[in-house]
């Protein structure tokens, strides 16, 4: 067991899950940071204090479990989740294969679903505890080229609202982060080399909010909240 708090940060990748991990890392966190691939996840291990790399498919459920008994077992329970991974595609309903849908379904979906389940007894136990899940605006809105992606993510908010309200009065905050912008990575600069910075939002501004959302006082918790930069046309 750890006195640090333990915080399990899905799909960590080089924008946003590397800013989640070193804004909860700065928090005083002991971070387990979970992807597919090991590369990134391994440096950020290397490079701050307390993070712990493990490679998790999120749609597999026994690969979540695995690695969620095994965090307990090394270190204790989780004191934050935050489902960052996403599957993601673009395509008119025409043109996509159906097993993008359903891939995507399960990273989006089920996986939220299996890291719930596996989370959820000891935060209810102790009667703390958060589970912060990162949308975009497809959840709320189903462009023509985004059908193997937006309805996946609509369920995901449903999906996080239906934990919220069982999690809640049980001392456990469930929230729903919906960033309505282009995120600024690297692959996006390059794909959008025309636009200002102010176009883009700051993966570090993301992970702030999260953070903020963590330390909300328990008679004010948010469970919808919309991200977007101040020129964002909404």
């Amino acid at each position: 067991m750890t006195e640090k708090p333990i915080a399990i940060v899905t799909g960590v990748g080089p924008g946003t899950g590397a800013a989640i991990v070193k804004r909860f890392s700065a928090g005083g966190f002991r971070i387990i940071a979970l992807a597919r691939s090991v590369e990134l996840i391994n440096r950020l291990a290397q490079e701050l204090p307390d993070v712990h790399a493990m490679t998790c498919d999120v749609s597999d459920e026994s690969q979540v479990r695995t690695v969620v008994n095994d965090v307990k077992r090394r270190f204790g329970p989780a004191e934050v989740l935050v489902h960052n991974a996403v599957g993601g595609g673009w395509g008119s309903f025409r043109e996509i294969e159906p097993k993008m849908l359903r891939a995507n379904f399960e990273v989006n979906v089920m996986g939220l679903l299996y890291l719930a389940r596996e989370v959820a007894p000891d935060m209810i136990d102790r009667g703390k505890g958060a589970i912060l899940v990162t949308g975009n605006t497809s959840s709320i809105r189903g462009k023509a080229n985004f059908a193997g992606f937006a309805p996946t993510k609509a369920a995901q908010r449903i999906l996080a609202e239906s934990i919220a309200r069982d999690m809640g009065p049980l001392g456990v905050h469930v929230a729903y982060l919906l960033i309505d912008a282009v995120i600024d990575t690297p692959r996006m600069r390059a794909r959008m080399s025309d636009r200002p910075d102010e176009f883009f939002i700051k993966p570090a501004a993301i992970a702030d909010e999260l953070y903020h959302l963590y330390g909300q006082d328990r008679s004010a918790w948010s469970f919808l909240t919309e991200l977007r930069p101040f020129r964002e046309n909404w």
